[in-house]
């Protein structure tokens, strides 16, 4: 209910808030890929922020981290901050004060530092990072290994309206209303002027991409020859405006139908 709470209050404040957000129950196993001793070497001298309160306090803390994941991955920063405020409740969350786990990666076959924490079941296995920011370069490899996510790089980079459909249709999330929550959160602190700031663009530019009309985003039963014929467009043209090199689509992916200077 807290989370509810958040997404759907007073849009457009900019004022830091102590309301804490429920950390999300219903996440899907993540497996990590990176090295299990994730011991930092003495010559980086680098330090676990001091973690400041409520949303706008998790914002300041980790936008850094999350617009370097962006530069290094392609994962829009807003999505990287808006998954980490539902996930860790904002930076409140046991897992984090424990174990620097922001998006609830459980332990599989983990070597390292580990909790144990009460989520879908009892006792569970969490890991535990040294560092914050180990926790955010996780998230960056769940997504980035992992073929039914290639999709999304695919989107334009600061396109956080399809990222946060595609995420919950490739299976992220159980959670119907899980992108309502992320674009909810994104529009509600603007986030996506950290996706803006990483691109180059002009304050002016920090526009909501996908408020666009040259978009059409995909329903349940289409097809792209379907999608293709009502634009009056080719199959090969709608391909080569999305990056696809196929023909599969999944519901909720958000197309181009006419092209697109993705500022890549």
């Amino acid at each position: 209910m807290f989370v509810i709470g958040l997404v759907l209050g007073s849009c457009g404040s900019s004022k830091r808030t102590t309301r804490k957000v429920t950390p999300k129950k219903e996440r899907e196993e993540r497996v990590d890929t990176r090295p299990n001793d994730d011991t930092p070497k003495e010559e980086e001298k680098v330090v676990n922020p001091v973690p400041k309160t409520g949303v706008d306090g998790y914002i300041e803390t980790y936008v850094d981290i999350a617009q370097e994941e962006m530069r290094q991955y392609g994962i829009p920063a807003s999505i990287t901050l808006a998954q980490g405020i539902l996930e860790s409740g904002a930076g409140d969350g046991e897992l984090v004060r424990k174990a620097n786990n922001h998006f609830g990666i459980k332990c599989h076959d983990w070597k390292g530092a580990r909790v144990y924490h009460d989520d879908d079941e009892k006792g569970e296995c969490f890991r535990k990072y040294s560092l914050a920011k180990y926790s955010f370069r996780d998230h960056s490899l769940f997504l980035t290994n992992r073929g039914r996510y290639s999709s999304l790089f695919k989107l334009p980079k600061d396109d956080y309206k399809g990222w946060a459909k595609g995420l919950r249709a490739a299976g992220y999330a159980t959670d119907k209303k899980y992108p309502d929550k992320l674009i909810s959160l994104i529009e509600r602190y603007k986030l996506y002027r950290y996706d803006g700031e990483v691109l180059g663009k002009k304050e002016k530019d920090f526009k909501k991409v996908t408020d666009r009309k040259n978009q059409h985003t995909v329903e349940k039963g289409e097809t792209l020859y379907r999608i293709a014929k009502k634009y009056k467009i080719t199959v090969e043209d709608l391909k080569k405006y999305n990056g696809l090199e196929s023909n599969e689509i999944f519901v909720g992916q958000v197309l181009y139908v006419e092209p697109f200077d993705r500022g890549y």
